[in-house]
C-alpha cells in the first residue's frame, strides 16, 4: 500500500510540475517567446508554442500513467536540454544562483529515470502499450 502510494504521489508530482511549466506557457506565451530568443534560439514563438504542447503531453502521461516510461525519459532529455540552454556554464559568472538551477535539473534527471525504468505502477493507469517500451 505504501508503495502505491509513494508512486501515485510522485506521478502527481511529476504531472504538477509541468502542468505548471505548462500553463505559464499558455498563459503568456509572448513572454516565454522573449525568454527562448533571450537564449539565442531562432523561431522563438514557434518554439515556445512547441514547449507548451510538449509539456502538455507530458502532464498527461504523467497523470494517467499512460505511456509513463516514454514519457519519463523524453522528459529526462528535455529537462537535461533546459538546463544546458537556459542555467548552463555561460550563465555562472553573471548570477552563482544559476547553477544551482543548473544542478536541481539533474536532481529532476535522477527522478525521471527511475520513473521511466519502473513504471506508473498499478493504480490508477490507462491502459496503453508502447512497442517501444514494452516489458
Amino acid at each position: 500500500m505504501s508503495k502505491t502510494i509513494a508512486i501515485l504521489l510522485a506521478r502527481l508530482i511529476f504531472g504538477a510540475v509541468f502542468a505548471m511549466a505548462m500553463s505559464f506557457k499558455f498563459m503568456d506565451i509572448q513572454s516565454t517567446a522573449i525568454y527562448i530568443a533571450a537564449a539565442g534560439f531562432p523561431f522563438p514563438l514557434f518554439l515556445a508554442w512547441i514547449a507548451a504542447f510538449f509539456e502538455l503531453a507530458l502532464t498527461l502521461a504523467f497523470l494517467t500513467g499512460a505511456f509513463f516510461s516514454e514519457a519519463s525519459f523524453l522528459a529526462g532529455i528535455y529537462v537535461v536540454f533546459l538546463a544546458f540552454a537556459f542555467h548552463g556554464p555561460s550563465h555562472w559568472s553573471g548570477n552563482q544562483a544559476e547553477f544551482g538551477f543548473f544542478v536541481d535539473h539533474f536532481t529532476f534527471l535522477a527522478g525521471l529515470l527511475f520513473a521511466a525504468v519502473h513504471g506508473p505502477g498499478n493504480a490508477l493507469v490507462v491502459k496503453a502499450r508502447s512497442p517501444l517500451m514494452a516489458r
